[in-house]
């Protein structure tokens, strides 16, 4: 008697497709800014402010030096974004040039402050006592000076330069990220995981550099991010005041110091120097607080 075999199905089973999607661990923290509304607000306009300060020589439509007395004072239209200043250059060339100033002036000011601040306050933390006392008389001797007057003094001494800008502003921060660091440091070198590694063998750099300084960082970052738009206005103003950048290189501070004059017949100049400064605060501060309440969020829950 024969038997007929049955056809019997082998396909492997599908996948499921309400399987969740596996996410990156290490990025966890994106996932969670993205969902917030303002952080990620933010975070379009920083990039946004940072793309078209790289690209500023494919987006510029002119010379940003180029003079056009022909030109001068005109209204924006489809020729000139933004309109001309009093010498007949384009002022939308010139906002993409200066935003180059503004994020140089502001990245190597910050990040200059936060390597300086990070290096004493830990060793302010973890040395001996009078180390700690040392750094901080030092950092009490430098937040003595009003912040507009040391600049002052230091401009007249050596002259405005960008290079001046960014040695103003690293002096006048590093106490204020130093004490923050120290204050931290302070925190943990007591605790039991740090106690266990020094019992082990554990020299001063290693448990600075691989315990101490990973629950340090994060919030120093947060921090200076905040700040970048305060280096910013800060470097504006100076311009602004002639005491900044050398013409002819651009700024927004030299923008707005150049409509200033002009206010009542051409009051775009001043409004076309005004909005970048306005942007890029706006989107620093969104993306720090964000950020903020992502890598705290006890702080976002006490609000």
């Amino acid at each position: 008697m024969s038997v007929k075999a049955s056809n019997i199905s082998t396909a492997e089973p599908s996948a499921d497709a309400d399987a969740p999607i596996r996410r990156d661990p290490r990025f966890a923290w994106l996932w969670q800014l993205l969902r917030e509304p303002l952080g990620c607000f933010g975070l379009i306009l920083v990039l946004l402010i940072v793309f078209s300060a790289i690209g500023a020589d494919f987006l510029a439509p002119y010379d940003y030096k180029a003079l056009n007395v022909q030109a001068r004072l005109e209204p924006p239209s489809w020729t000139h974004l933004m309109g001309t200043d009093n010498l007949g250059r384009d002022t939308f060339s010139r906002i993409l040039y200066g935003g180059r100033i503004a994020l140089v002036v502001a990245f190597f000011a910050v990040g200059g402050s936060l390597i300086l601040g990070l290096i004493l306050g830990m060793l302010a933390g973890y040395g001996p006592r009078w180390l700690d006392n040392l750094v901080l008389l030092v950092f009490d001797a430098v937040r003595s000076f009003p912040y507009i007057m040391f600049a002052l003094a230091v401009i007249t001494v050596v002259g405005p330069s960008l290079y001046t800008i960014i040695f103003v502003v690293v002096v006048t921060s590093v106490p204020g990220y130093g004490r923050i660091v120290r204050s931290a440091t302070l925190s943990i070198r007591n605790t039991e995981f740090i106690l266990a590694e020094r019992s082990l063998g554990a020299g001063t750099m290693r448990v600075l550099g691989q315990h101490v300084l990973p629950n340090v960082v994060a919030p120093l970052l947060i921090l200076g991010s905040m700040d970048i738009p305060v280096v910013i206005t800060f470097e504006a103003g100076l311009s602004f005041l002639g005491l900044g950048v050398k013409p002819p290189t651009p700024s927004w501070g030299s923008i707005l110091n150049d409509g200033f004059g002009f206010i009542r017949n051409t009051p775009w100049l001043v409004v076309a120097g005004g909005i970048p400064l306005i942007l890029t605060t706006l989107g620093f501060t969104f993306l720090g607080e964000a950020l903020r309440d992502v890598f705290d969020p006890k702080l976002k829950k006490d609000r």
